[in-house]
């Protein structure tokens, strides 16, 4: 299916009530970094809490493990996305940055979502699984 839709800024400053800032974290919800710090500071992510949604976010686990383990946990979160339709997943790069992985190995994960219009996805993403 074809990604037509619009994509995770960039930079993500606001969000809209019905927005959840998706972003990596550990599992430890210890979020003094990169995403994990936007979201604690901007949009109420709790400290403590590194999975599921908490504040205006989704903490989707990426630091503990590798491909296999970061997979089950964007399941996890996808399953999360079926059941509320009525808001807007904003992913971030997730796992991309200061957890070191590839684009190429982390986009692929994201697959599933491609067709769900309440998953918005970066660009980066999105061209990888359009031509996978």
């Amino acid at each position: 299916m074809t990604y037509n839709r619009e994509f995770t800024s960039e930079f993500i400053t606001e969000l809209k009530p019905n927005e959840i800032f998706v972003f990596g974290s550990n599992i430890g919800g210890f979020h003094g970094g990169g995403a994990a710090r936007v979201a604690h500071k901007r949009f109420g992510a709790e400290w403590g809490v590194g999975e599921g949604i908490t504040g205006q976010c989704y903490a989707l686990p990426t630091m503990e493990g590798g491909v296999d383990y970061i997979a089950g946990k964007v399941n996890a979160f996808i399953a999360c996305a079926k059941q509320h339709p009525e808001l807007k997943f904003l992913v971030t790069k997730v796992a991309c940055g200061i957890a070191g992985f590839r684009i190429e190995e982390i986009a692929p994960l994201f697959a599933d979502a491609i067709s769900m219009e309440n998953v918005i996805l970066p660009k980066a993403f999105v061209e990888v699984i359009e031509n996978a």
